[in-house]
């Protein structure tokens, strides 16, 4: 079989996240994830990961949840010091990349402290495929060795890119275990599959409009078909 990377995003979001994610691995196919280091769950998803480390880690850059882990990025956040940005960030006319660099160099730095092995970079909202922000990404890529993932569309040139293609299909109306199968099904590339798995508590409830999709996304992942 080709390599299929399924990922599971957000882990360090919250504790309901980051046991669904878990659950998805150890009872389903769930074997890579991208980790938040600037949330309420990131300290309890370091824990996990370090008792289960045939789950592959990457970071889940974020520039759309959360505070920044550098203290030297007044242009990307708001009066109250969280990011200003949303998953809108696409529209932003104007955007400090050089800001940028040094808030996505400290989180992976921060990353990296917890002593876990660093697999590969992605994104929260796919920040990092913003046209402005690939030459970041690409100097970060390079700095610290390691693929990124192929959000970019047709502009892959020269990148060290996670797999041939990647799913975003595996979401919303698209969760079921026959969409899975038909992602599965639809050539003989590298591939990874996004997927959101989470048990919803009251954080999830609160700072995200994805959540019984989340549950639905964990029962398909680990069902017995797919196994």
């Amino acid at each position: 079989m080709r390599n299929v990377i399924i990922n599971a995003d957000d882990f360090g979001l919250c504790r309901g996240v980051n046991y669904g994610i878990l659950d998805s691995h150890k009872f389903g196919i769930v074997n890579s994830t991208t980790m938040l280091v600037n949330m309420p769950g990131t300290e309890h998803a370091v824990e996990l990961a370090r008792l289960y480390p045939k789950l592959r880690v990457g970071i889940h850059l974020t520039l759309t949840c959360g505070r920044p882990v550098s203290g030297e990025v007044s242009s990307l956040v708001d009066e109250r010091g969280f990011f200003r940005y949303t998953s809108r960030v696409f529209e932003e006319k104007e955007i400090d990349v050089d800001e940028v660099e040094v808030e996505w160099t400290s989180q992976i730095d921060r990353f990296l402290s917890f002593g876990l092995p660093l697999s590969h970079i992605d994104s929260h909202h796919h920040v990092h495929s913003f046209q402005p922000l690939i030459p970041v990404v690409k100097r970060l890529s390079e700095r610290y060795a390691v693929p990124v993932r192929n959000a970019f569309g047709n502009d892959v040139e020269g990148k060290n890119l996670l797999t041939d293609r990647f799913s975003m299909e595996f979401y919303g109306e698209g969760v079921s275990v026959e969409g899975f199968k038909r992602i599965l099904d639809s050539g003989n590339q590298t591939l990874e599959i996004m997927c959101h798995p989470a048990y919803v508590d009251s954080f999830l409830k609160e700072n995200s409009s994805y959540c019984e999709q989340r549950l639905r996304e964990l029962d398909v992942l680990t069902s017995d078909d797919l196994l």
